[in-house]
């Protein structure tokens, strides 16, 4: 059948301009517009605080259930009712063509509905910096739905002759296909009925996604509706008394046409072609990825069983949403290979307990809910089976790499057996019972991890690559069988450090190379409990043979500081403490040319020493892998150490503690430091090695801070580690992935702002402390004034005077610990005054973007609505004579 736009044109121009003769057509539009902002800037918005729409996304299903059918309920209803239908069938135009123009024109209102809703990107801007081609996708998506629902909106109008009715019927229809996955439950085939459900066909496109299934399913949908219309129109045209058979050969054809449509958007579904519009390229895996699916090779398909909180807080709703379209990736391109099963997890329900049976917890974070601190309890891990093994994440948090975790999860499990990791014992303790550091625990994601004893020969046959924390605490027949491994070239990662912070207590450091190894009795020892001495450390702690077979110098008593830092809010700290980064003019920190460092934008050590190559050595290679900057310098002990004798520390068996000097004589140097170098000797002395001149860079705290990320900045600490790792043990196919990162977004208006206030809050908690701490130190001043009197009153024997002391000492203390009760309290009162008044100007703020947000985007509607009618009165003005107008 040949269908003729010229025909289609007029019907479509005629019943476009229809909606726009009067004011109804306008007044859709503006309530589309102000319906929209309502619900794409509501509090969850400035929660999430990201220029996204999200949130409007959201709602957006249920609101076209009730914006279609009131834009579709007269496009026949009101012919049907007038008689003009019969007018339209009489025309020289086939069913289809006028079908087709209808539904054209309410497209084209639809469309010029989203456009004047252009404005809320208008508002995203002037907040933020959005992602042009997330919201490109998300308006994409937005235009499809509504198109496909058009059609079932027509067809409820041409059911009846009634407009109301017509809008009822139209939310029936429509909410078919929008509550299908809500309905799916009970319908049995859960799966199948959710993925043809609008609303999951819809979330892709929110993500920044167009999948093919996707925009086949609008298509789809669109087209057998619009084949109900076309059959409900040709209604008039079946031969009385065959009505009945006529409608069953319609019937029959309608499901076939359904029947067809949903096994093609299945298949469709299962093609994985799918086009990523956000600027990052956040949800289109990696090449390494990829290769990686393409690989798989598992008895039976490996499962990812994802438990994920549906609400997070706004600081996760980025890592949730990336993490859930990963897995929806990884899904379809694995074809067979690959199940995923995404389980919202709700507290104290069966899902949660399912959760941690995996061991996957829930992690209780702090928020911000309209301007107010609240804890959350969120589920955001998944596992990975397969008939191999099994790797549990049990947190995704804000600095992991998603795509990394995922795929180094996978292909671990696919693979018949692990690559093994050994780690030496020494003074460090890495695998202590009940004390494991996380290194450990990051590891075993990826590796198997065994317990290396330096008191035997090290066999290779147990572990592909050694991790040595330390070694310079080893004795000497330790060292032996360390050199003695090292010296067949068999890999190894060194961590050593001149004053490693992280081996300390309270009193400071007791596991610095230069000192004595701590005595094995702790108190009991030092007091001739029967312990042991403890034995010397190899080389005096100097690690001369190792540092030999490796060809490098490092001195073990000597630190590097580095006076650029490029962080303001944390400017107090030595520079002692290396911000490795770029920043700052150190164009050299990180060695490009190897994947280890390749991809690294900042490192922070702390009083980390310094290697070079050995004088004289020529038959290796020492390369640079990060470096300090130009601003830089080296202390020795003497200078950086305060090492006065500590009773304390002596009495609770942590042996001679050293702090550091509060303020060392720094001298720069103008020269860069390597602080972690890649080592490679052939020949008749062997080597292969990553040496770290710190040991601190792997402690627990940079482990965890790349899993909530609670600083301004990223650190790289637990890349460059893990990297170091695989190019020793020879994988190679995650160095770049952990580097892939996407762009940090945010409301920047509404921060700067706040940020006013939240600074000013700041300064009055200060004064606040202050003031407090003032008025205790002048209630001490009292006790030791009163104290001195008494001490310098000659007239008291020491008996009395003692007396004295003591009864003075405790009515003072007692005086003091009212005061300090009290002016605790009052500082608590000021405090909390100063919290509510700051939640209230944020508030406030928030409140008046969002109203800016819903009224300010319909004024074009509006203005263009205002025009056309006088345009369209002054028309008809000219066509009455001027004696007949009023």
């Amino acid at each position: 059948m040949k269908i003729r736009f010229g025909v289609i044109w007029p019907i479509m121009m005629r019943n476009l301009s229809s909606y726009f003769s009067g004011a109804l057509g306008y007044l859709f539009i503006i309530v589309f517009v102000v319906a929209g902002g309502a619900l794409a800037f509501d509090a969850e918005f400035f929660t999430a605080n990201e220029p996204s729409l999200d949130q409007l996304t959201e709602w957006f299903p249920l609101l076209l259930l009730f914006f279609i059918p009131a834009l579709t309920m007269s496009a026949w209803a009101e012919e049907r009712k007038s008689g003009t239908d019969e007018l339209l069938y009489t025309l020289p135009a086939t069913n289809l063509e006028v079908l087709l123009g209808k539904y054209l024109s309410v497209v084209g209102v639809y469309t010029l509905s989203l456009l004047f809703s252009t404005t809320h990107v208008m508002i995203l801007c002037d907040l933020g910096d959005p992602d042009w081609g997330l919201l490109l996708s998300t308006y994409f998506g937005y235009w499809l739905a509504g198109s496909a629902l058009l059609a079932g909106g027509m067809l409820a109008s041409m059911l009846t002759t009634s407009m109301t009715v017509a809008f009822v019927l139209g939310i029936a229809i429509c909410g078919v296909p929008v509550f299908l996955d809500y309905a799916a439950a009970f319908l049995g085939a859960r799966e199948v009925f959710e993925s043809l459900s609008l609303s999951r066909k819809f979330q892709d496109f929110g993500m920044g996604i167009v999948p093919f299934d996707g925009v086949l399913y609008f298509v789809s949908l669109a087209f057998v509706l619009l084949y109900l219309n076309l059959v409900v129109m040709s209604k008039r045209l079946w031969v009385s008394g065959r009505q009945l058979e006529t409608g069953a050969q319609y019937g029959i054809r309608t499901i076939s046409i359904g029947v067809l449509v949903t096994c093609l958007t299945i298949w469709s579904g299962s093609s994985a072609m799918r086009f990523d519009w956000t600027k990052e390229k956040l949800f289109s895996l990696s090449t390494t990825s990829q290769v990686m699916l393409d690989s798989v090779e598992s008895e039976r398909p490996i499962e990812i069983q994802a438990y994920i909180s549906p609400e997070v807080p706004r600081e996760y709703a980025e890592t949730r949403k990336r993490l859930v379209g990963l897995l929806r990736q990884f899904e379809e391109l694995s074809g067979d290979s690959l199940k995923v099963r995404i389980v919202d997890v709700e507290p104290f329900s069966e899902q949660a307990n399912e959760a941690r049976h995996f061991g996957i917890t829930p992690v209780q974070l702090m928020t911000e809910v309209d301007g107010r601190r609240q804890e959350a309890e969120v589920f955001l891990g998944a596992v990975v089976i397969s008939s191999y093994d099994k790797v549990v994440v049990p947190f995704f948090g804000k600095g992991i790499p998603v795509e990394y975790e995922l795929t180094r999860s996978i292909q671990t499990v696919a693979q018949k057996e692990r690559l093994t990791v050994g780690v030496l014992t020494t003074d460090a303790n890495l695998m202590g019972s009940g004390n494991e550091w996380q290194i450990i625990t990051e590891l075993k994601k990826q590796y198997d991890v065994v317990q290396v004893s330096p008191d035997l020969p090290i066999s290779t046959d147990e572990f592909n690559v050694l991790l040595a924390v330390m070694p310079s605490s080893l004795t000497d027949p330790q060292m032996d069988s360390l050199v003695a491994y090292v010296s067949e070239g068999n890999p190894i990662l060194v961590f050593d450090d001149p004053f490693p912070l992280g081996m300390g207590s309270q009193f400071g450091v007791t596991g610095a190379p230069r000192q004595p190894k701590p005595s094995q009795g702790g108190q009991m020892g030092m007091m001739g409990g029967g312990a042991p001495p403890p034995q010397p450390k190899a080389d005096g702690g100097r690690a001369t043979r190792l540092l030999e077979q490796l060809g490098i110098a490092w001195q073990y008593d000597r630190v590097a500081f580095d006076m650029t830092n490029p962080h303001p809010q944390i400017s107090q700290l030595p520079p002692e403490y290396l911000f490795l980064t770029t920043q700052g003019g150190n164009a050299d920190a990180f060695n490009l040319a190897d994947g280890v460092s390749k991809g690294l934008e900042e490192v922070v050590a702390i009083y980390a020493g310094s290697i070079q190559a050995a004088p004289g050595v020529g038959d290796g290679e020492v390369m640079a892998l990060i470096s300090t900057g130009p601003n830089s310098g080296l202390l020795e002990w003497n200078e950086f150490v305060d090492d006065r004798p500590n009773s304390m520390a002596m009495m609770m068996g942590g042996g001679q503690a050293a702090r550091p000097a509060s303020d060392p004589n720094r001298r720069v140097d103008v020269a860069s430091h390597v602080v972690a170098a890649k080592i490679s000797r052939e020949g008749a002395t062997k080597a292969n090695a990553i040496f770290v001149a710190d040991v601190d860079m792997i402690s627990d705290f940079f482990f965890q801070e790349r899993t909530f990320s609670n600083l301004d900045f990223q650190m790289d600490n637990v890349t460059f580690v893990l990297n170091a790792v695989d190019s020793l043990a020879g994988v190679d196919s995650f160095l770049e992935l952990r580097s892939r990162r996407p762009a940090h977004r945010s409301l920047v208006k509404v921060e700067e702002e706040k940020s006013e206030f939240l600074n000013e809050s700041a300064a009055k908690r200060t004064q606040a402390d202050e003031k407090a701490e003032e008025e205790l130190e002048k209630a001490k001043e009292r006790l030791a004034v009163r104290v001195t009197e008494i001490e310098s009153d000659d007239s008291l024997d020491p008996i009395a005077k003692q007396q004295l002391l003591q009864q003075a000492t405790q009515d003072e203390q007692q005086k003091l610990s009212l005061i300090q009760a009290q002016i605790e309290q009052e500082k608590n009162d000021t405090i909390r005054e100063i919290d509510m008044e700051t939640n209230r100007e944020v508030a406030a703020i928030e409140a008046r973007h969002r109203r800016s947000a819903i009224w300010l985007p319909p004024i074009p509607a509006i203005l263009a609505g205002i025009v056309l009618l006088l345009l369209r009165q002054k028309n008809e003005n000219k066509n009455i004579t001027s004696s007949r107008r009023r």
